[in-house]
């Protein structure tokens, strides 16, 4: 849930991602889609190749290879966040509407106080080394990612985990928190006889999969476990190559993958034997907008950074700037048609607040600059007590449709006499800036932690900055409630109340503008399962359900 740019000890990780694009040459070693690829084509992976009908092979861009390996402990445990693991199990899953089912966990409940969980585990699961997975396991795996340093998940709700015996594990928590069901949903759980040092490289696990080879930089290779407990995955390989963008077109040009992530700004190409698909997410753009004055300064992880931005604490424009959005602009002039409009990070999931939503309004904007004191100057750009209307929009450099949408952005802002300057940035320079500058960030999730990330006081996505205790108090109470559903209101309130909150009526602390699709070159052969919305993250969640995958 995590968002894929920064999260506490999580940005440390992040940067120490692979930034090559190294994967074209073992892309090239692999025989992939290979349909109208033309004479001395390779032979494609699909029905056509004998031999070769339960491989899938992948691209991937470069960001999504996990630099410390498989290791759901340990940075991105699989390159991304929000993904289930193929090489481990879980306690839970979620299905393809977003219903929790059982995975290892053959029941669970919870105490009426909400602070134990209790999970009664299946008694036939075997790592793939052949020792049992108990609830010792699960207790151990819990209770490392608490004590550990590059855990991306959040846990800091659970004080301890215990086995009960070998088939109950109890998570005790020091707050009421049930959306640590959703972590729960996604952390893999490790062999505490075989973890240590070297793990992400080899890992030992009792998912649908196992690490069949790792060649860094390029490509990973998985096999289906054959003694999994669940049903057989129909796709027996997965060969997943890391590409940058430019690399993943021309391995779909050359037929030497199957399926192959892209970005809108390509969705105008064609090739043979493939078709551009597109799946639903949850994976929206928005802007981060200080609302502290210029001058402080934030401590993350020992580190200080600047904090405050003289233009956007000022509550008339952050109000501005979400009616200056000409949304339907950005999804057709830069994402294709391909993408939606965003009015917060989680539009139409059951938590989600109408009262985000805003339309096009620049006259509004122009009379909100206009009363507050923002006057026009002979440059076109308003000022007030001698401060221009003018800050950076910080984006990443190597994304091609965030470099567009911070051009259009630039445009848009101008037009009510705001200058907004794109800088494109590595992850280490844009982190610098985090707090003082607003930052086109990619966030969304098939939970609502993330609501609470970036807009509790003290939440680890709060790069605005935003610190107001009634909206604390209504997120706290969302997840204290003993059942989901009924947490659902106080997310709501939280954005807004009537008189506190962080949607635009409030303290409009984002300004939210598309929902994007995630688009990939895919084999004309290749069937791919239903796939539940995607998060943040246009990489791992793709195959989630590989396993279920198949050739026509």
């Amino acid at each position: 849930m995590i968002n894929e740019e920064a999260r506490g000890s999580g940005m440390l990780s992040r940067r120490g991602f692979m930034a090559g694009a190294g994967a074209a040459g073992a892309a090239a070693l692999l025989s992939g889609c290979t349909v109208g690829a033309g004479e001395g084509g390779s032979a494609p992976s699909g029905s056509g190749s004998e031999g070769a009908s339960s491989q899938v092979i992948v691209a991937m861009n470069a960001g999504s290879e996990p630099a410390a390996g498989f290791d759901p402990l340990v940075a991105w445990g699989c390159g991304e966040h929000v993904h289930e693991p193929l090489i481990q199990s879980t306690l839970i899953t979620t299905d393809e509407n977003l219903e929790f089912i059982n995975d290892l966990a053959t029941s669970y409940s919870c105490s009426d106080d909400g602070l134990t969980w209790t999970f009664e585990l299946r008694d036939d699961v075997a790592f793939t080394d052949g020792e049992p997975l108990t609830a010792s396991d699960v207790a151990f795996t819990v209770n490392s990612a608490i004590q550990s340093d590059t855990f991306e998940g959040d846990l800091s709700m659970v004080d301890e985990a215990v086995a009960a015996n070998d088939t109950v594990v109890e998570l005790h928590l020091n707050k009421a928190y049930n959306a640590l069901l959703y972590t729960l949903a996604v952390l893999g759980i490790v062999p505490e006889h075989a973890y240590g040092d070297g793990y992400g490289s080899a890992p030992i696990g009792s998912g649908r999969y196992m690490l069949e080879r790792w060649d860094r930089g390029q490509q990973a290779i998985f096999s289906a476990n054959p003694d999994y407990y669940g049903e057989p995955p129909l796709m027996e390989r997965v060969v997943v190559v890391f590409m940058e963008e430019d690399a993943a077109l021309a391995a779909v040009q050359a037929g030497a993958v199957d399926i192959a992530y892209t970005y809108a700004t390509h969705a105008q190409q064609s090739f043979d034997g493939y078709e551009l698909v597109s799946y639903a997410t949850v994976d929206s753009r928005g802007i981060s907008l200080p609302t502290q004055p210029a001058g402080g300064t934030k401590s993350e992880g020992g580190t200080s950074y600047a904090m405050g931005n003289d233009v956007t604490s000022d509550l008339s424009v952050r109000r501005a700037l979400t009616y200056a959005i000409d949304r339907d602009a950005v999804i057709e002039n830069v994402l294709s048609g391909y993408g939606k409009p965003a009015y917060s990070v989680s539009d139409d999931m059951p938590w989600s607040s109408d009262d985000m939503k805003v339309e096009l309004d620049r006259d509004l904007a122009a009379r909100l600059l206009d009363a507050a004191g923002w006057a026009i100057g002979s440059d076109g750009v308003r000022a007030k007590d001698g401060v221009r209307a003018a800050f950076d929009i910080w984006y990443s450099s190597d994304d091609s449709a965030r470099q567009a949408i911070a051009n259009e952005l630039s445009n848009q802002f101008a037009q009510i006499g705001i200058e907004a300057s794109p800088r494109g940035g590595s992850w280490d320079e844009i982190y610098s800036h985090q707090y003082e500058q607003p930052v086109l960030w990619g966030w969304g999730s098939n939970s609502p932690i993330e609501v609470y990330a970036l807009n509790y006081s003290t939440g680890w996505g709060n790069y605005a900055c935003y610190e107001n205790a009634a909206v604390d108090a209504h997120l706290d109470e969302a997840l204290a409630q003993q059942n989901i559903e009924d947490s659902y209101a106080y997310w709501q309130l939280a954005a807004w109340d009537g008189e506190n909150g962080f949607a635009p009526k409030g303290a409009a602390t984002w300004a939210w503008i598309a929902n994007v699709d995630h688009l990939y070159f895919k084999c004309e052969g290749l069937v791919v399962a239903d796939q539940k919305p995607h998060p943040h993250g246009h990489g791992w969640s793709l195959v989630n359900n590989v396993d279920r995958w198949e050739w026509s």
